[in-house]
């Protein structure tokens, strides 16, 4: 009842990176929720200094690993894309609006995702973002 362990099996879909130049941001690869009934997207943000950016996270999907991504509607996340992000902040308080895991859920159909997060200035913030998926057909996951 409490395995949460067995049940759930984490992709790091983009690697702790500064997030660079100002609108490339990071994006993953294609993630596989063959096998999976639902996902979690979960960023986390490193220590922003930039009192004005702002973070944007940005979930596509799309039936094949190399065909064309297309954004995800909104009733297919669990929450939103504006709430995985980072809004600007006159002042960055560690937790919310700095040093924070941000995350939306994937309910949608499509067997890939990607996710990619951009900033609106040229930011060394680190981020990272691992895909969670859960409910697997079989268990345990690997």
């Amino acid at each position: 009842m409490r395995d949460l362990h067995n049940n759930i099996n984490i992709i790091r879909a983009v690697s702790p990176v500064a997030i660079g130049t100002t609108g490339t941001g990071k994006t993953s690869g294609a993630i596989d929720l063959q096998g999976y009934d639902a996902a979690e997207v979960e960023i986390s943000y490193g220590t922003v200094t930039a009192t004005n950016a702002v973070f944007t996270a940005l979930i596509t999907e799309c039936d094949t690993a190399t065909g064309t991504f297309t954004s995800v509607a909104d009733a297919d996340l669990l929450g939103t894309e504006a709430d995985a992000g980072l809004a600007a902040a006159a002042t960055r308080t560690s937790g919310t609006t700095k040093n924070v895991s941000k995350r939306v859920g994937y309910i949608g159909t499509k067997r890939y995702i990607k996710a990619k997060v951009s900033s609106t200035v040229t930011a060394g913030t680190p981020i990272g973002v691992n895909v969670i998926r859960g409910r697997p057909h079989r268990r345990p996951t690997t």
